[in-house]
């Protein structure tokens, strides 16, 4: 299976950034997606940007995608999509079916997890239009999975979400403006403020969700190294791994070195659990409430 990283769902400064994929670089990683995907107001990076950072990893052997919109709701952003589509350089993952019938019948691309495939028949129809491979939605598990491989396509590639705080939800509102009592036009970029999003816990003092912007995320963070070889069964391609604010490269580590039979599970599961701070959840996965931890049971 091949390792990939995921579009940065975060605002970080623009120096990070650039030396976040300065290191990515130098990973063991196969394949990168870049772009902002949560909010369109994020433009710390211009797609020129992107496109630079995207020509060093791709002359670093890595292969490299770039990532649209999930949530488009102005014609600005119709047009940035657009552009993203026409770039003529790296594929294009499509978060969105607007971005799918801009690609539909003139290039490959990719399926992001936010598109909803949940069934054969939506998989085939994707296939026709293009697609050549899909990421699960991270609200399905090994039971969806099993039943979609088993009527693949020819052709199609499988990606699974495997590590970080799960993106479960989207909206025209800014929660982490919300919280701060600014208004969305007039943010101040806070979200900013927030490298790993910003925590939210229950009147009991649980940790429950992460807010992000105009993104909702899990609190826990999703983590799927104990399904390494279920995965490689469903005869899965690529296992994703989210971006983190800390600990990255160990994480890319420890996920390479399992994959590739040098560090036992159990030993590269443990690694990992040190390296979240508010748990870990595999809930979905195992057709349960998503914030369940069944590997740690």
């Amino acid at each position: 299976m091949k390792l990939s990283v995921g579009p940065l769902l975060y605002l970080w400064q623009r120096e990070t950034v650039f030396e976040f994929y300065e290191r990515l670089c130098r990973s063991q990683v196969d394949v990168v997606y870049l772009g902002e995907v949560v909010c369109a107001k994020r433009r710390q990076l211009a797609l020129s940007d992107w496109l630079e950072i995207g020509d060093r990893l791709a002359g670093a052997g890595k292969q490299v995608v770039l990532s649209t919109l999930a949530l488009p709701e102005a014609e600005s952003e119709l047009s940035a999509m657009r552009r993203i589509a026409e770039n003529g350089r790296f594929t294009v993952e499509a978060n969105d079916m607007g971005a799918v019938n801009m690609l539909a019948g003139k290039v490959r691309f990719v399926i992001g997890p936010h598109v909803n495939v949940y069934n054969a028949e939506t998989l085939n129809l994707l296939a026709e239009a293009g697609a050549k491979r899909f990421v699960l939605p991270v609200e399905l598990g090994a039971e969806v999975l099993t039943a979609l491989q088993g009527q693949r396509p020819e052709g199609m590639e499988t990606e699974v979400f495997a590590f970080g705080r799960l993106p479960l939800a989207f909206s025209a509102r800014c929660f982490t403006a919300r919280a701060h009592n600014v208004p969305k036009d007039a943010c101040e970029f806070v979200c900013g403020e927030y490298p790993a999003g910003l925590l939210l816990h229950t009147r009991e003092r649980e940790p429950f969700l992460t807010l992000n912007g105009v993104q909702v995320q899990s609190a826990r963070t999703q983590n799927l190294i104990a399904e390494l070889d279920t995965l490689g069964a469903l005869d899965v391609n690529v296992i994703r791994l989210s971006p983190q604010s800390e600990g990255m490269d160990e994480i890319i580590e420890t996920f390479r070195m399992a994959l590739d039979g040098r560090l036992p599970i159990p030993q590269a599961s443990e690694s990992l659990l040190r390296l979240v701070a508010d748990g870990c959840c595999d809930g979905y996965w195992h057709q349960q409430p998503g914030m369940n931890w069944r590997a740690g049971a």
